[in-house]
């Protein structure tokens, strides 16, 4: 029998040599940490469908905050838990400088400044209705949301947000937000734009996280359907010439062929969510013994930077960071 002089096995022979010809790695600073912060004091509460993840009052915040530093972790993603008796369909309580998101923001900025903060920008933890913009007649109203996001980013903004994320997903929002972040003396506060944001199923504990289900119908009319990849490209080109300083696309592992063509196509930084819905399938079937949590959380994360991720948002990031950081 004779055998190829090619031999790609030998690159695979020692932990040596498969560390020296990776071709990817992931480190904590690619990872964005989403916070749950709400209301009250002296709280944690474990979100019963993301285990091992929390939400937090402002004054126990400390901890969380000092762990994710230590990791090296650097940038966090900020949403808040509205209570009921705060919503409305105008998204009042959004606006509001001395509202929850505004107040976290601040306290944040003042205590760890060395933290970039990124903030949703979005109607529906704030909305009655449970929805991304205001509602009229069972209909999500574009532009008449599009104002109140724009409000929403500036008052991010004043509280000391280095970066607005909307999420929405309205028609011409990122322009609006630019242009009002702009007019108001914020031209460095940046705009992560969720460009190809798809319709899924996988939010569904992060739902839980915030109540912010719809309460009626579904986000199809202005979410993305995952039967799209064209849509996609024509999302993310239009955020960037409304001025996204970065784009993201979300859900994570169903859409890495998204990923993939947003970078192939577009010289700018691409963000990817690791969605509620990815971690917690990942934290049952571990729980189950179906499979290695660790080992499914550092393949999936990997596989977000092979697409072409250039940041990921992700529930694991202060596991993952932890588990880099002890292989070193």
């Amino acid at each position: 029998m004779s055998f190829p002089n090619i031999r790609l096995r030998r690159l695979r022979q020692s932990p040596a040599i498969r560390n020296m010809v990776r071709e990817h790695n992931l480190k904590p600073s690619d990872f964005i940490a989403p916070l749950f912060i709400m209301e009250g004091e002296n709280s944690t509460e474990e979100i019963p469908s993301m285990p091992d993840y929390f939400r937090y009052t402002l004054d126990v915040l400390d901890k969380e905050l000092e762990e994710l530093i230590g990791e090296g972790i650097q940038s966090v993603l900020l949403f808040v838990k509205v209570p009921d008796e705060l919503k409305d369909n105008k998204g009042t309580e959004a606006v509001n400088d001395q509202g929850l998101m505004q107040r976290s923001v601040r306290f944040i900025k003042d205590h760890y400044p060395e933290l970039l903060v990124m903030t949703d920008v979005a109607l529906d933890p704030y909305s009655s209705y449970g929805h991304d913009g205001i509602v009229e007649n069972e209909e999500i109203l574009n532009d008449e949301s599009v104002e109140v996001l724009a409000q929403m980013a500036v008052s991010h903004a004043k509280a000391g947000a280095d970066v607005v994320a909307p999420s929405d997903m309205m028609d011409g929002r990122i322009g609006a937000m630019r242009k009002a972040l702009d007019k108001a003396g914020f031209t460095n506060t940046g705009i992560m734009a969720y460009s190809a944001k798809y319709a899924s199923s996988f939010y569904g504990p992060f739902r839980d996280a915030l109540d912010s289900a719809p309460g009626f119908g579904d986000k199809r009319t202005y979410q993305m359907d995952p039967a799209n990849t064209d849509e996609a490209l024509r999302e993310v080109e239009l955020d960037i010439q409304e001025g996204a300083d970065i784009v993201m696309v979300k859900p994570g592992i169903p859409y890495l062929d998204i990923v993939h063509a947003v970078k192939q196509n577009f010289n700018i930084p691409v963000s990817v969510y690791n969605v509620s819905g990815e971690y917690a399938m990942i934290k049952a079937a571990a729980e189950k013994g179906w499979l290695n949590e660790e080992e499914a959380m550092m393949e999936s994360l990997l596989a977000f930077k092979r697409a072409g991720a250039d940041l990921i948002a992700t529930y694991f990031a202060k596991a993952a960071s932890r588990l880099i950081n002890s292989n070193q």
